[in-house]
């Protein structure tokens, strides 16, 4: 259990172990929220309104999809140039 204290400015210091376990930095952003008598702290990531798409929940499925396909090998071979991949690409679609 780690302790703090609430200072003049209503400010709290997070104990150093726990800014190292959770990766925190200064000028990171924390939700706060309440449950019953509890305070929860949830370190969030801010992100730029422009790469939104990338952090939807879709995308990070597909994204941990082709992960999965990379580690087991599920990849096709390097090309020379885009006319090789495109034609790869077609072979792919003639075959389904």
């Amino acid at each position: 259990m780690s302790l703090c204290k609430l200072g003049q400015k209503n400010q709290i210091t997070i104990p150093k172990k726990l800014v190292e376990d959770l990766h925190l930095q200064a000028g990171d952003v924390l939700e706060i929220k309440i449950e019953g008598s509890t305070i929860i702290l949830l370190p969030k990531k801010l992100i730029p309104a422009e790469q939104a798409w990338f952090w939807s929940k879709e995308w990070q499925e597909k994204e941990k999809e082709a992960d999965e396909d990379i580690k087991s090998g599920k990849v096709s071979e390097d090309f020379e140039d885009a006319d090789e991949l495109i034609k790869h690409l077609r072979s792919q679609i003639d075959e389904d």
